[in-house]
């Protein structure tokens, strides 16, 4: 069976690129904190293929209004679509690595797991 890459490595386990949007406030604690949690999770499960992109609405309120932004700090996941919105520090990794749907095969990174595909091998 060949694996066609489509939005995805071959094996079709995962995008190839990660943007991710974080909205914040100027240098609050939340937000400080929110950033830290965003990239160390990115580092681990995401090294390589993902890009941050930080909005402080404090110098840029308008940007906010494209991602209709109500609470501060706010992640968008813009690629791999659909479009998702997570709201808060990102402290709880288990819940933003399930609400940005990162794959048991990422995650499986983190437990010691080689990290290949059982199907073909990448």
């Amino acid at each position: 069976m060949d694996m066609i890459a489509v939005n995805g490595n071959e094996c079709g386990d995962g995008p190839d690129k990660w943007l991710l949007r974080l909205y914040i406030a100027g240098q609050t604690p939340k937000s400080v904190k929110a950033l830290a949690n965003l990239r160390k999770l990115c580092e681990e499960y995401l090294a390589g293929v993902y890009e941050i992109d930080v909005v402080d609405l404090t110098v840029n309120p308008e940007l906010g209004h494209s991602d209709q932004i109500f609470a501060i700090p706010t992640l968008v996941r813009r690629l791999p679509p659909p479009l998702v919105k997570i709201i808060g520090d990102l402290s709880n990794t288990e819940k933003v690595l399930v609400g940005l749907s990162i794959s048991q095969r990422q995650r499986g990174k983190e437990a010691g797991d080689n990290g290949l595909c059982g199907s073909c091998g990448t």
